[in-house]
């Protein structure tokens, strides 16, 4: 099972991948992050998608929604953001997210990883 920088470098290893963090959506602070970009600091990202992910939990659960959310896409013209939050049982409270270059990015396979990249994570 792939630990934090395990898993932080094959999230980087995604086509397109720009740059990915793990994030306490308690604190809002990232737990570890890689990739760096002029267009974007991630420490801010990460705190900044804390209040996207919370906002959206207050949401489903005033609506009675009784499911787990699987990710969160925002797409912006030139990137891909995906917010994946944790759901294994070490990683509650957790989140996964990654900035994707939207030229080189393929959407669904960077899902599709993602998600066996979070089923493995241990913290």
């Amino acid at each position: 099972m792939p630990n934090l920088d395990l898993a932080l470098k094959d999230m980087m290893a995604i086509d397109g991948a720009l740059g990915v963090a793990v994030v306490d959506y308690g604190s809002g602070m990232a737990l570890g992050h890689l990739g760096s970009s002029n267009t974007f600091d991630l420490t801010v990202a990460a705190a900044g998608n804390t209040e996207v992910v919370r906002a959206k939990l207050r949401t489903m659960e005033q609506l009675g929604i009784q499911e787990e959310i699987e990710d969160i896409l925002i797409s912006i013209s030139s990137q891909y953001h995906i917010i994946r939050p944790v759901t294994g049982r070490k990683g509650k409270g957790l989140f996964m997210y990654m900035v994707l270059d939207r030229s080189r990015a393929n959407l669904a396979l960077a899902r599709h990883r993602l998600k066996d990249i979070e089923q493995n994570l241990e913290i």
